[in-house]
């Protein structure tokens, strides 16, 4: 019991006597940025927008345009299905089982490849948005920039704006 005793209190004063593996923080200048913030406010972010509505909105008009259709055989079957003949009935309800398989396909290759042109601007946004991050810390003498993670940082720690405006500068 008492060589434990002593081992514990021989660790204990190896860990309070020992000197830190890393200086101080003395002399250098930390501040942080808020990206989801850069992310929402930057104008790069609208125009990524905008294009990518361009990009996608013909693609969008044809599946409105194919639920239409959907809808339209829907309710003729549903409206005329008792004066119908079989053969008409049958020959409607396999167009709307075919429109609908259509309609299913094309949806999950819209989602995909939106996600995937998504995916792509945002990393080009996100690198961006580094270099100039990268930018205003060189300007400003900063040692480390920290985003994600913060617990406290003061206002004068806070270099969002001035990323903020360089982007929008960019962005014109």
């Amino acid at each position: 019991m008492r060589v434990r005793q002593g081992l514990a209190a021989v660790a204990a004063a190896l860990v309070l006597s020992a000197s830190p593996a890393v200086p101080a923080a003395d002399g250098y200048r930390v501040a942080f940025v808020e990206v989801p913030r850069l992310l929402q406010d930057a104008p790069q972010v609208a125009a990524v927008r905008e294009s990518l509505k361009k990009e996608f909105s013909r693609r969008d008009k044809d599946l409105v345009a194919l639920q239409a259709d959907i809808k339209k055989i829907e309710e003729k079957l549903q409206r005329d299905g008792a004066i119908l003949s079989d053969a008409e009935t049958q020959r409607l309800e396999r167009d709307l089982v075919g429109k609908q398989r259509k309609l299913k396909t094309a949806q999950n290759e819209f989602q995909e490849e939106l996600s995937l042109r998504q995916n792509e601007e945002l990393n080009k946004l996100r690198r961006q948005i580094a270099e100039v991050i990268i930018e205003v810390a060189k300007e400003d003498g900063l040692d480390l920039v920290l985003e994600t993670g913060v617990v406290y940082a003061s206002e004068r720690a806070n270099v969002t704006e001035k990323v903020l405006e360089r982007l929008k500068a960019k962005g014109k």
